[in-house]
């Protein structure tokens, strides 16, 4: 099954598929122009080497469950406005109470639920897990070189498309400053989370053969389309 008959499927909103494909473009991009040394480096999971299809399909379905965090009354928001327009309100909304009363609450453990019924392998499964406010810190500490790109390719992408890192954590601190899912540890530790996502940043451009700058919106545009057909 490709990943467009999947979103059709769980019934992702439109704006929240494009935002999975964008954040998956730019894995892609990462992985597409790996460069690490020395070389040869040997296979397998984490160290150095990337698995390019585990890592892509991860970024692909990161946020499957995210539609139950959403505030879809407040359309009146810059950010409400961006996944649903008021005519779709009470749509999307009935969308989001199924998917409440069949998996729960918690937008994470809602993503796992999701692909541990798609049925993916145990590497995506991982890979999903790491990506998250409370990950930043471990993922900066880990030789798992596939961990780092699935967290840091989500920071890379806002609602309204690719940024930069820092624009990224600007955003976040605005949008989930008051955020029920977010918990007072949680704000209490986003210097470090965000610490950690800045050397995850040089971790990774260390072994790649462009810079941060290089991904944008238009350099992603052609691997996104392309991942549309990506089959899971």
């Amino acid at each position: 099954m490709n990943i467009l008959e999947i979103y059709k499927k769980y019934q992702i909103m439109p704006n929240l598929a494009e935002h999975q494909l964008r954040v998956a473009a730019v894995g892609d991009m990462i992985c597409g122009n790996w460069n690490p040394h020395p070389d040869p480096l040997p296979k397998g999971e984490g160290g150095l080497h990337v698995d390019r299809e585990n890592i892509v399909a991860a970024c692909l379905l990161h946020d499957m469950g995210n539609i139950v965090k959403f505030d879809l009354s407040k359309t009146h928001n810059l950010y409400s406005a961006l996944f649903v327009k008021p005519k779709d309100q009470l749509f999307w909304e009935n969308i989001k109470q199924e998917v409440i009363k069949k998996y729960g609450s918690g937008s994470h453990n809602v993503t796992i639920k999701i692909i541990k019924e798609i049925g993916v392998s145990p590497r995506i499964l991982e890979l999903v897990d790491c990506v998250g406010f409370n990950q930043g810190f471990d993922n900066a500490a880990s030789g798992d070189v596939g961990k780092k790109i699935c967290a840091y390719s989500d920071m890379r992408v806002m609602p309204n498309g690719v940024c930069s890192l820092e624009q990224r954590m600007a955003d976040l601190r605005v949008r989930y400053k008051n955020h029920p899912e977010v918990s007072r540890d949680e704000k209490d530790s986003r210097e470090v989370f965000e610490a950690s996502l800045r050397e995850i940043e040089r971790q990774i451009f260390e072994y790649c053969s462009i810079k941060p700058s290089d991904i944008t919106e238009e350099a992603i545009e052609d691997r996104k389309e392309k991942l549309k057909n990506f089959d899971i």
